[in-house]
């Protein structure tokens, strides 16, 4: 069932937005990969886990997409916007998964997330590169992933407990995933 959108809910949504990409910036500011290639923290991952919760899983899956075609527009090229979209997709159909069942905690999305986006960018690298020799990178990646996911998990849960206390103590649960 869908509620009706308000203007505090869609301005709730831009922000959310604008929010995902001001973190998808910052995490590019950040010289974290010069250690391991490839490895990022996924704080925009954060805000998709926190709208997935919050606002419903086409929210957060728009979220998701937006946050990487203006990121890629702004400051990438084509390969960054395929490698990009491959893991993103993937970690939001994971992520969503793992929420629906409800076995999962906001940490064990955040892990499936972040290791699945892995796998989506490694999976794009093989076909774009026309090579499976990548693959040997991925145990790196999936180890950078999971502790990734936990560090997102972890920040998400208690942002989607704290902000509006108010909704939870009235016993709306929000939006169905």
């Amino acid at each position: 069932m869908k509620k009706k959108q308000t203007g505090k809910r869609i301005a709730e949504y831009g922000l959310l937005i604008a929010l995902a990409m001001v973190l998808g910036y910052v995490e590019m500011l950040i010289p974290f990969s010069v250690a391991v290639p490839g490895v990022k923290l996924g704080l925009a991952n954060m805000v998709v886990v926190f709208a997935l919760y919050r606002l419903g899983k086409t929210e957060a899956f728009v979220i998701s997409i937006l946050r990487v075609l203006l990121l890629t527009f702004m400051f990438g090229n084509a390969f960054a916007l395929f490698y990009s979209l491959s893991g993103a997709i993937l970690s939001f159909v994971v992520m969503l998964l793992f929420a629906k069942t409800g076995r999962f905690s906001t940490v064990g999305v955040g892990i499936g997330g972040g290791v699945s986006h892995n796998i989506g960018q490694i999976l794009c690298a093989m076909v774009l590169l026309g090579t499976k020799q990548i693959a040997y990178y991925l145990p790196v990646l999936l180890v950078s992933g999971t502790i990734a996911g936990i560090a997102i998990g972890i920040i998400a849960g208690v942002l989607i407990k704290r902000i509006d206390p108010e909704r939870k103590a009235k016993g709306d649960r929000g939006y169905e995933i």
